[in-house]
C-alpha cells in the first residue's frame, strides 16, 4: 500500500495534468512553465500534478517554491518510493478535471502536443495515446521497444503502437474501475480497451533528454514486462466492462 502526503482539492477543473516525478530537479520548473503557456492558450481551466515519489533530490523542495506563484500547481508526495505507476495512480485519485492528461517528467514529452491530443478525444473516444514520432533515445532503447511492443501485442491480442509512451489524454469516467499494479501505466490503453472503452492514437513529439537521466531500462522491467503480458492475456478473458450502464434509471 503506498503512503502519501498530499490536500484535496475542491476545485472544479476540465483538465488535469498529472505527472509522477522521480529526481527530476532540473526538469520541473521549464516543464512547468511551458505547460502553463500551452494551457493558458487552450482555453480550459486546469490543473497541474506532480506526485512526487519519494525523490532523493530537491525536486520536492523545487515544486513547493513554484506553488507559492502557481495557484493551478498542486503537489502530492509518496511516503515511500513506489514507482511510475503508483504515481499515475494516485494522480488519477487525486485529479479533479474531467480529462486527464498523463506525461512524463523529464521533458521528453511536448506541451505543444496538448491541443491535438484534446481535439483527438471525441464522441466514444475514451483515452487518446501518444506515438513517439522520431523517437529521441539511443539505438538500444528504440530496438528494444519494438520488439517489446510486437512480443506485447502477440500475447495480448491487442494492437498499441507504442505502449511504453505515456503520453495519453484519458477521460476520468474510464478510470474509476481501473486495477492499480506496478506496470499498470503501461497497459492503460489495454485495459481500457478489455473494458469495453475505445482508444486511439496519434503521433506526438518526442524530444532528447537534456538534464537528469533516465531511470529505466531493459534490466529493470525486462521480466517484469513478461510476466504481465501473461497477466494481461489472463485477464482478457475475465475482463468485466467498464462502460456497462446503459443510463440511470428514474424511479
Amino acid at each position: 500500500m503506498r503512503e502519501m502526503t498530499a490536500e484535496k482539492n475542491h476545485r472544479s477543473v476540465e483538465v488535469s495534468v498529472v505527472i509522477p516525478v522521480f529526481n527530476e530537479e532540473d526538469n520541473i520548473e521549464p516543464l512547468v512553465d511551458e505547460l502553463q503557456t500551452v494551457l493558458d492558450k487552450v482555453g480550459k481551466s486546469y490543473e497541474i500534478l506532480l506526485i512526487d515519489d519519494c525523490s532523493s533530490d530537491d525536486s520536492f523542495p523545487v515544486m513547493k517554491k513554484l506553488r507559492q506563484t502557481r495557484p493551478f500547481l498542486r503537489i502530492l508526495r509518496h511516503r515511500v518510493n513506489a514507482g511510475q505507476s503508483a504515481g499515475q495512480a494516485t494522480g488519477f485519485t487525486y485529479a479533479s478535471g474531467e480529462i486527464i492528461i498523463t506525461m512524463d517528467a523529464d521533458q521528453q514529452n511536448d506541451p505543444a502536443d496538448i491541443p491535438a491530443l484534446l481535439d483527438s478525444l471525441k464522441g466514444e473516444v475514451a483515452a487518446v495515446c501518444g506515438i513517439r514520432r522520431k523517437r529521441m533515445d539511443s539505438l538500444v532503447k528504440r530496438y528494444s521497444s519494438k520488439i517489446a511492443n510486437a512480443y506485447r501485442n502477440f500475447i495480448t491480442g491487442d494492437s498499441i503502437t507504442d505502449a511504453g509512451c505515456t503520453y495519453r489524454a484519458i477521460r476520468r469516467n474510464a478510470l474509476g474501475e481501473l486495477p492499480v499494479f506496478n506496470g499498470m501505466h503501461r497497459f492503460l490503453p489495454t485495459l481500457l480497451r478489455l473494458q469495453g472503452y475505445q482508444v486511439v492514437e496519434i503521433p506526438v513529439n518526442h524530444r532528447p533528454r537534456t538534464r537528469g537521466y533516465t531511470k529505466y531500462g531493459i534490466g529493470n522491467r525486462l521480466w517484469r514486462g513478461i510476466l504481465d503480458c501473461f497477466a494481461m492475456r489472463w485477464l482478457r478473458k475475465r475482463a468485466v466492462p467498464g462502460n456497462r450502464v446503459e443510463r440511470e434509471s428514474q424511479s
